[in-house]
C-alpha cells in the first residue's frame, strides 16, 4: 500500500471524524433546544387544596379522595376556666375528590350553624415552564353553596328552604415564585338568600390572600388573609352607621405551619375566624386579634387513590 493512500486514508478519517462530531454537537444542540421548548408544569406551590380557610391554587390529583378535618378551639381570651379556648371547639369534616388533574369538587359539614357545603374547583390554566402557550400564574375557578340546618330563629313566620342557602364564587390567581415562596390573591364573591334587616347586603366582595414559605422540608409557615370589602357610607347619616352588618365583621386573619408526616399533612394555626368555608368566615367573623379573640386550631388531611395511578396520591404526599 502506498506512503500516499495511507496519507488520503487518514485524511478521509479525520474528516469523517471531524463531520460526526459536529453533528453530534449539532444533534445535542437541538435535543437541549428541543427540551428546552418542552413545557413542564409547576406543582406543589402549595402542601394542600386550602391555605389555612380559603382555598389554594393547589390540585389533589385525579382518582384520589381527601379526607379532611378542620379544627377550632374557642378564644384563647376566654381565661383558664374554659383552658384558654380548650374546653370548646367547633369542626368541619370534609370530602374532597379529584375528577381529574384539574378539577375537584367536595362537600363537607361544619358544627358552626349546622351547615352543609359543597364546591366544584376548576383550573383553567396551570402554571408552567418551557414551551408554546406556558403560564407564569395558574387560574383557579371556585364555586360553592352552603346549607344551613339550625333551627329557625322565629318558626312562627312563613320560613322559606331557599333562605337557608348562600353562594360564593372566586378566583384566584398565584405563582410559585421558588421551591420556598409561593402566593396567591383570591377576589371573591359571597351571596346571602338571607339577611338580618334592610340594612343589610345580600352581596358582600372580599379579596383573599395567602402565602406559604418552606423553612425546611416537611415544615411551613402559611398565611390567609381576607379584606372585606366594605361599601361607602352615607355622608348624609350623622347619628349612626348606615352598614351596621360591616360595622361588626372583622377581617379573617389566620397563620400557621404546615407539617408533612408520611402520608398526612397536619397543620397547626391562630385564627379569629369561626367558620371553615367561605361563606362563613367571610360573613360571620366577628371577633377580633387585637381584643385577644383568637383561636387555636389544626387541619388534618388523608389521602386515598380510589382510582387511577397510584403514583399521584404518592406525589400528592
Amino acid at each position: 500500500m502506498s506512503r500516499n493512500f495511507i496519507k488520503l486514508f487518514l485524511s478521509v478519517i479525520t474528516v469523517f471524524l471531524s463531520f460526526n462530531s459536529f453533528a453530534q454537537d449539532d444533534l445535542l444542540s437541538m435535543v437541549e433546544k428541543k427540551d428546552e421548548k418542552k413545557k413542564e408544569y409547576v406543582n406543589n406551590a402549595f402542601k394542600s387544596s386550602r391555605v389555612i380557610n380559603g382555598h389554594s391554587i393547589e390540585f389533589i390529583g385525579k382518582g384520589v379522595l381527601d379526607f379532611r378535618i378542620l379544627h377550632r378551639f374557642g378564644t384563647v381570651n376566654s381565661g383558664a376556666v374554659n383552658l384558654f379556648g380548650l374546653d370548646q371547639a367547633s369542626m368541619r369534616m370534609g370530602f374532597d375528590y379529584g375528577v381529574t388533574k384539574d378539577l375537584t369538587v367536595g362537600v363537607g359539614r361544619s358544627t358552626a350553624l349546622k351547615e352543609f357545603d359543597g364546591f366544584i374547583k376548576y383550573r383553567p390554566i396551570q402554571q408552567s415552564v418551557g414551551g408554546k402557550g406556558s403560564s407564569p400564574v395558574s387560574v383557579v375557578l371556585v364555586t360553592g353553596m352552603t346549607l344551613t340546618s339550625q333551627p329557625w330563629i322565629n318558626p312562627e313566620r312563613k320560613n322559606f328552604f331557599s333562605s337557608r342557602l348562600g353562594f360564593y364564587n372566586q378566583v384566584i390567581v398565584g405563582r410559585k415564585f421558588s421551591e420556598n415562596f409561593s402566593a396567591q390573591i383570591a377576589p371573591t364573591h359571597v351571596h346571602l338568600n338571607l339577611v338580618k334587616g334592610v340594612n343589610y347586603t345580600n352581596d358582600i366582595f372580599a379579596v383573599g390572600l395567602g402565602a406559604r414559605y418552606k423553612f425546611t422540608k416537611r415544615v411551613a409557615f402559611v398565611v390567609d388573609y381576607h379584606y372585606i370589602l366594605k361599601p361607602f357610607e352615607d355622608d348624609d347619616d350623622d347619628n349612626e352607621s348606615s352598614n351596621p352588618q360591616f360595622d361588626v365583621l372583622k377581617n379573617p386573619l389566620s397563620v400557621g405551619f404546615d407539617i408533612e408526616t408520611g402520608g398526612h399533612v397536619f397543620q397547626l394555626h391562630f385564627s379569629n375566624a369561626t367558620g371553615m368555608n367561605e361563606k362563613a368566615f367571610i360573613t360571620n367573623t366577628t371577633n377580633s386579634w387585637g381584643r385577644g379573640e383568637i383561636r387555636f386550631g389544626f387541619n388534618l388531611s388523608r389521602v386515598f387513590t380510589v382510582s387511577g395511578n397510584k403514583n399521584l396520591s404518592k406525589e400528592w404526599k
